[in-house]
């Protein structure tokens, strides 16, 4: 299976990212600048943390523009798993591929601590290495990290199970404790915490290395591959 990790000026977990598909995974990744053009020949894309364009105006707000976001959706719509972590979630609000917005943290201040995340939906490409219910530990690094929808949008959420992971108490004020979400369709995943810094047990946690192989595990149940 063949990443792509999608690097816009002030990324900065990008390598982390590179580091949990390449050496924990051990599948291939390549970096890709934000003015690429085409992603076809990746079977999956990673949109890592950091401080796209510095956050100016919005966090994400202007990533959403680069050249590269319409091939992430071009993606998406082919039903490729497009995961985003931290930034990388916020860029995916900000393009519509998810539903909901991200505001300050409650107490305006940055988190980055270990966290418990529940596994609420482990019936999807991304979570079904988990058992459901699960508790797993995952960092999180993040200033504007509250995540916000409307009543109509929660209910539809629910509804569809689309809420993955929930943090264990609240730390940032998101709504009813949302860690991360997928589209309807189920193939694209946004999540504050950072799984790919939960890899090894040297770095506190290997919970998010699950997440890493159930993409791979169910890429590789739908594709033949021949040698």
């Amino acid at each position: 299976m063949k990443f792509a990790c999608v690097v816009f000026p002030g990324s900065n977990c990008d390598v982390d990212m590179f580091h949990a598909i390449k050496d924990e995974l051990g599948e291939e990744v390549e970096y890709v600048w934000h003015d690429t053009k085409s992603l076809d020949s990746y079977d999956g894309i990673l949109l890592p943390g950091g401080f796209s364009y510095g956050d100016y105006l919005r966090s994400g707000a202007i990533a959403r523009f680069s050249n590269v976001m319409s091939e992430v959706i071009k993606a998406a719509e082919l039903g490729k798993p497009i995961l985003g972590v931290c930034n990388g979630f916020q860029i995916l609000l900000e393009a519509g591929l998810l539903p909901g917005a991200m505001r300050r943290n409650k107490d305006l201040k940055f988190i980055c601590k270990h966290v418990e995340l529940v596994v609420e939906n482990n019936n999807t490409m991304f979570s079904a290495g988990y058992e459901a219910g699960e508790v797993i530990s995952i960092p999180v690094a993040h200033g504007e990290g509250n995540y916000y929808c409307d009543e109509q949008t929660l209910a539809a959420l629910k509804e569809n199970n689309q809420i993955v992971f929930t943090y264990n108490e609240d730390i940032n004020g998101s709504l009813e404790n949302i860690a991360g979400i997928v589209n309807e369709k189920g193939n694209v995943l946004g999540m504050m915490p950072h799984p790919e810094r939960a890899v090894d047990s040297l770095l506190g946690s290997a919970d998010g290395l699950k997440l890493f192989q159930s993409i791979l595990k169910q890429w590789r149940e739908t594709h033949v591959v021949t040698s």
